[in-house]
């Protein structure tokens, strides 16, 4: 009696501990979001000597961040540059940025994906989201951090993908499908970056408040602060189009 206890037990926390890598990858996808968002921006960037530069941005983003444009709203250097990126499931995502001091729009190619955002610990390619189909998703385990039960995902890209890492762990709380960390390998298999997110309730949604970026090779780190955040105020799909860089919106 007592060995058929506990082969029920075993089948009943195999049972509640069985999503696979790609389940939880679909919940973090499926995670309810508004659908969209406007927000004032400030970027802190620190390098390894502890010098700071600050800078400010406006940015509007549409479904869950297919869809964003930005412009710079400080230092006075910096004022006046726009973002533009639109992703695309079956080709590469557009990507460009306008440079008021030259009067152009610039277009980020694949081939640049890896290059800074504006001097940050953001490449171009952070600043994407992931395509489920581009990668593979390995459980590793479960880890408690702050006191949140947490899935520890490995994502590793497929080998026909450009990219400039070899793999990403994350961490997922299990309660609110949120990842709150993630550490970047670099081709090599060494560390390069740790992201670590913090979200605030807004309505029904978990939004970011708080991303911190620690490139570990180069000791520098990137602090985002989202202010000002409002949800669900219909942006219209025209807003996201190459003639509004060169015009700050409000």
């Amino acid at each position: 009696m007592k060995k058929t206890y506990l082969l029920f037990n075993i089948l009943l926390i195999n049972l509640i501990f069985s999503d696979t890598g790609l389940d939880i990858a679909y919940k973090l996808e499926n995670r309810v979001k508004p659908k969209d968002m406007k927000a004032t921006l400030e970027m802190q960037l620190i390098n390894k000597k502890g010098h700071t530069r600050l800078s400010s941005l406006r940015s509007f983003t549409k479904n869950g961040g297919e869809k964003q444009i930005a412009w710079f709203l400080s230092p006075a250097d910096d004022k006046g540059i726009g973002f533009l990126k639109i992703e695309h499931d079956d080709k590469d995502d557009e990507m460009r940025i306008y440079l008021p001091a030259f009067k152009k729009v610039r277009r980020i190619s694949s081939k640049k994906k890896s290059d800074s955002f504006m001097g940050s610990d953001l490449s171009y390619e952070d600043m994407s989201n992931r395509n489920i189909e581009e990668n593979t998703y390995k459980l590793l385990s479960n880890e408690l951090i702050n006191n949140e039960e947490c899935y520890v995902l490995e994502i590793t890209p497929k080998s026909n993908i450009k990219t400039e890492y070899s793999k990403h762990i994350v961490w997922i709380t299990i309660n609110e499908v949120l990842p709150i960390k993630e550490q970047s390998y670099d081709k090599s298999g060494g560390l390069l970056k740790e992201k670590q997110f913090h979200f605030s309730k807004i309505d029904s949604y978990h939004i970011a408040d708080t991303m911190k970026v620690f490139n570990i090779q180069k000791q520098h780190t990137t602090i985002l602060t989202f202010k000002d955040v409002k949800i669900n105020t219909n942006i219209d799909d025209k807003i996201f189009h190459e003639k509004n860089l060169k015009r700050i919106l409000k």
